[in-house]
């Protein structure tokens, strides 16, 4: 990669509030965050940038496979926005970690979490 990309990972609320009934998946969003922080550290020599946007629940197919229908019809009602995001509304954030906009943004996760704190 040349100076002046972007490397964006996806993570996840999961990484800071896991739930007990998907702890691998949470393990393995932490992993990403801090993996992302140490080589956001390591590769900024290099003028290259990596921060990782990390959604709430979100409405994809891959989500609704798992689940029974009651589950599903509940999935994010606990948000404080009341629902899930859709992927265009956490598209968006992508975007800007990609743009020059964000040249002195690295080592961040961006949470795109209808309201939810990350912390």
């Amino acid at each position: 990669m040349k100076a002046g990309a972007a490397v964006i990972n996806v993570g996840s609320i999961q990484a800071y509030q896991p739930s007990p009934g998907i702890l691998d998946y949470a393990t393995t969003k932490g992993a990403i965050v801090a993996f992302s922080k140490g080589l956001a550290r390591d590769l900024i020599r290099r003028g290259i940038r990596v921060n990782v946007v990390a959604p709430g629940p979100v409405c994809t197919p891959p989500i609704a496979q798992p689940f029974e229908e009651k589950k599903i019809h509940n999935f994010g009602a606990n948000s404080p926005m009341g629902r899930p995001a859709q992927p265009k509304e956490v598209a968006p954030a992508f975007v800007f970690l990609a743009s020059d906009e964000s040249r002195y943004i690295n080592g961040e996760v961006l949470g795109v979490t209808g309201g939810e704190l990350l912390a």
